[in-house]
């Protein structure tokens, strides 16, 4: 995770990248397993509205898919939240940085949602 793309259709995929490369390495846990399985759901459903949303048919369009990538973004939020890392301070630093920056994409889209409306 090193700079962030300046095309959100990219920085969005790129988080659903990370997101699955730092879920590899966690601990196989029942909960861990039950919240990975939402986490990759949310990560990729923000990536893929994103692109929905810069090919809309018309803005109430648009407006709906960003908000659903500002919905999916809080709920990547949550899960990568839950999940059990161990021990490894370099594994609790990846889910640190994978929060903020689904925090930060969700506030950019709420900030597209807004100019929007």
């Amino acid at each position: 995770m090193g700079e962030k793309p300046k095309d959100l259709e990219e920085r969005t995929a790129v988080f659903a990248e990370d997101v699955r490369s730092f879920i590899r390495c966690l601990p196989r846990t029942l909960s861990n397993i039950e919240d990975v399985k939402q986490l990759v759901r949310a990560s990729g459903s923000v990536a893929a509205n994103c692109i929905e949303g810069n090919e809309a048919l018309g803005n109430k369009d648009r407006v709906m898919k960003f908000r659903i990538c500002r919905k999916e973004a809080k709920e990547s939020q949550l899960w990568l939240r839950l999940l059990h890392t161990g021990e490894a301070a370099q594994m609790r630093q990846s889910q640190d940085a994978l929060r903020q920056e689904a925090h930060e994409l969700k506030l950019i889209f709420s900030a597209i949602v807004k100019k929007l409306e």
